[in-house]
């Protein structure tokens, strides 16, 4: 039985970055951009119902619910190619349409006055689904209504629904660079405590990694926002690939994340993607690695500049920083005895630093290539990892919420 999974976006970010993770979506399952099944798309072996529902029309719609406090890119979603894909009872746009004004408490405050409206969409949802296992939210900690409307929601989500699983999709704001929104740190911050408090996982997807990653691997020199937004829904899709290809172990979003976390406070996962391609203007914009295999993929998860994490919560106490978890998605036509060989070799080179108080192993899960899409590269991998390091990045939000307070100012 299929376990469906119910997608909310919100603000300008999470609605930018839910767009392109919809058209990724339709890509690797054979759907058309106006959701008709296309006549190529045979095979089956794929689970379209976890993300989809058929209407009436036979045309498939997306269990997403687009949500933003001002019209803007939601009206830019409405004139795309993918306009016809959405339920238009799933959208909702402010009345007022000024969106929160990068302030967390009014989009937090917005969210409240809508509190009827937003709960009859996603119960609607809810009850299009035999099956429903949680929720995924994609949004910006840092500006008005991902931050401020995106922590109403998840309060709203685990009082209401708390048997059901949260996972977000979180970017995190640019840390190399001064931000025009003097107060990121204030959204950030009251942000963090919902995602804490809130959520089951929180997959942290940092912009000063996703620019670096661009330049530096896929070598444009400057990256737009569709690039950036094109690199996080390919680790979205790829996070969710066991779930939509499902094989014999981790194809419900239970066994994804138990594997991951410990403990429930500590559910903060990097990520890493190799082989990484973009469109450009130009056309595909691909990574430089010519072969792929299991072993060559793993090793380059676990190098630091793959991974989708600020270089200073890397760097710093580089050495003592720790693994507590980390589970590999590796996709494509894989011998399971290659993944063997290939974790022997991993623990062999002693490549891992792993807490001392939890297994220390890597965890492997396999799926299949979408055979509509094709690809460059026989093997690619995706890793989610649970790391300590991942504590400076707070560090930092904490430290620039203090410089913006003042320096009269302690916290409790």
């Amino acid at each position: 039985m299929p376990r469906e999974i119910i997608n909310l976006q919100v603000g300008q970010c999470g609605n930018q970055v839910g767009s392109e993770f919809w058209r990724k979506l339709c890509q690797e399952h054979g759907i058309s951009k106006d959701g008709m099944l296309e006549d190529f798309a045979t095979q089956g072996g794929d689970r379209k119902d976890v993300f989809f529902y058929q209407a009436d029309d036979e045309h498939y719609v997306p269990r997403a619910i687009l949500l933003d406090l001002e019209p803007r890119v939601i009206n830019t979603i409405q004139t795309s190619d993918i306009a016809n894909l959405f339920n238009p009872e799933n959208i909702f746009i402010s009345k007022e349409g000024g969106g929160a004004g990068n302030n967390w408490a009014s989009g937090f405050t917005q969210g409240e006055q809508v509190q009827e409206t937003l709960l009859d969409m996603i119960d609607r949802e809810a009850e299009y689904c035999d099956s429903l296992e949680g929720f995924t939210l994609c949004h910006s900690i840092a500006g008005g209504t991902g931050s401020g409307m995106g922590s109403y929601l998840l309060e709203l989500l685990s009082d209401r629904w708390n048997k059901k699983l949260i996972q977000t999709y979180s970017v995190f704001p640019n840390q190399s660079e001064s931000s025009d929104v003097v107060v990121q740190p204030y959204n950030s911050l009251l942000t963090l405590k919902r995602l804490t408090q809130n959520a089951d996982a929180v997959v942290v997807l940092d912009n000063t990694a996703l620019d670096r990653i661009a330049v530096e691997r896929l070598h444009v020199e400057n990256p737009t926002f569709a690039q950036i937004n094109s690199l996080v829904s390919t680790v979205m899709a790829a996070s969710t690939t066991t779930l939509r290809y499902p094989g014999y172990m981790n194809n419900d979003l239970v066994g994804l994340i138990a594997s991951l976390i410990p403990t429930p406070k500590c559910h903060f996962l990097q990520t890493g993607y190799t082989p990484l391609t973009v469109e450009s203007e130009a056309g595909q914009v691909g990574s430089t690695i010519r072969k792929t295999t299991v072993l060559d993929v793993m090793r380059r998860l676990l190098q630091p500049k793959n991974i989708m994490v600020s270089p200073h919560a890397r760097a710093k106490e580089l050495t003592s920083s720790r693994y507590i978890s980390i589970l590999n998605i590796i996709q494509g036509e894989v011998d399971p005895s290659q993944v063997h060989k290939s974790l022997t070799r991993i623990r062999e080179r002693k490549t891992v630093n792993f807490i001392e108080w939890g297994p220390a192993s890597i965890q492997v899960a396999l799926s299949k290539k979408s055979p509509y899409v094709q690809s460059a590269h026989r093997v690619s991998g995706l890793m989610l990892a649970n790391n300590t390091s991942i504590r400076h990045l707070f560090n930092k939000i904490m430290r620039d919420y203090d410089k913006l307070m003042g320096a009269n100012y302690s916290r409790k």
